[in-house]
């Protein structure tokens, strides 16, 4: 059965605001910010790990978020590792990164584990948008939104209306929205 509150684990207000405009009311989440360890791994296997982490700091019912930006050129790569990646070589860095390659295709995915709570196992719920990547526009406040690229217009570009009926975290949240619902019947 679905809880009727969820503890979103994110210090990254701006992720907030866009997972409670998506989500509504379909239930009551508090954040929190809790610093996990990330282990190295595929997308699914970090955001697992991460949840079971987050489920036994809390004691409770969590959800975590993680978010990628895949280079079809680099073999899905920086992938997981973006945030690393955003901090230590920005957007011309990443930029930079498909400079050899004709390919500027990429998919932003957005991956959500739920843990009903300590020893209970993460179930995955992912969204993934294709766009590609191209120099900076918009403004710079939202990670690697700047770069990302879908259908004519960058992420950093869009009403956040428009985006949140479109990106890969929306395409994440409808899926965890219908299973919350799902549950609770």
């Amino acid at each position: 059965m679905a809880p009727k509150q969820l503890n979103f684990i994110t210090g990254n207000k701006n992720k907030l605001i866009e997972v409670k405009a998506i989500l509504g009311d379909t239930v009551d989440l508090k954040s929190q910010a809790l610093e996990l360890v990330e282990i190295q791994g595929t997308i699914n296997e970090v955001s697992a790990d991460k949840c079971r982490r987050a489920a036994e700091a809390v004691n409770g019912p969590v959800i975590v978020e993680d978010t990628c930006l895949c280079f079809n050129a680099l073999k899905e790569l920086p992938g997981p590792y973006i945030k690393w990646f955003m901090q230590a070589i920005g957007h011309e860095g990443l930029n930079n990164l498909l400079a050899a390659y004709p390919d500027k295709s990429a998919q932003a995915v957005c991956t959500f584990a739920y843990s009903e709570g300590p020893g209970h196992e993460p179930i995955i719920f992912q969204g993934r948008t294709n766009g590609k990547i191209v120099p900076a526009r918009g403004p710079l406040d939202f990670g690697w939104d700047p770069i990302f690229e879908y259908e004519g217009q960058t992420y950093a570009e869009m009403d956040k209306v428009e985006k949140n009926k479109i990106s890969h975290r929306f395409k994440a949240l409808e899926k965890l929205k219908s299973w919350l619902r799902e549950s609770s019947s």
